[in-house]
């Protein structure tokens, strides 16, 4: 799973864990109690401990990473936590943009094409991504011998692929009745 999809998952997560909290108000903190021959006034705390989020900062303009946290507190148990997520699209990017500056220009386009959007585009436009250190048409020729390598394989295998018959579920479902009913005729 992505980074973005665990920060859904615990948003989800932490917003149903509040909505199975019920509300906590403080009690009165003082209960007297009173003889004839002692008196006096105890102090009980009875406020429920606080679960706090902890910060994870982020404040530099060059990381691609963001920050989740949360917590939850119930009368009982407390939870907190926090995590930074990495962004790998950013990453990608970054890692393009140095390589261009050093002067490898195929070495960028090369890291760019691990995206599969990028990969389609290049491809669309006639120019396809490098395989191996090949450019063009030798590029192109290679990513044809070896499809499976491509970002984008599996998209590509539903386009292209048409000489494998793929078997729907009411197929299966037929298949195994009339298997069933040709054991029953053998009995």
């Amino acid at each position: 799973m992505t980074g973005k999809w665990w920060a859904i998952l615990f948003v989800v997560f932490f917003l149903s864990m509040l909505s199975w909290c019920s509300v906590v108000k403080a009690q009165s903190n003082t209960v007297t109690s009173t003889s004839s021959t002692v008196s006096g006034t105890t102090t009980v705390d009875r406020t429920p401990s606080t679960a706090s989020a902890p910060s994870v900062v982020v404040n530099n303009q060059d990381v691609c990473s963001f920050a989740a946290t949360g917590a939850i507190q119930t009368q009982i148990f407390g939870l907190a936590g926090g995590t930074a997520i990495r962004d790998l699209n950013c990453e990608r990017l970054k890692l393009a943009r140095t390589l261009f500056h050093m002067g490898m220009k195929v070495g960028s386009v090369a890291m760019l094409c691990q995206d599969a959007r990028v990969f389609q585009a290049m491809e669309m436009a006639g120019t396809p991504c490098p395989y191996m250190g090949k450019i063009s048409g030798e590029a192109a020729e290679l990513w044809a011998k070896n499809p499976e390598k491509r970002p984008d394989y599996e998209q590509w295998k539903k386009d292209n692929v048409v000489n494998e018959e793929i078997l729907t579920d009411e197929e299966a479902a037929g298949l195994g009745i009339g298997g069933l009913l040709f054991l029953l005729l053998l009995l």
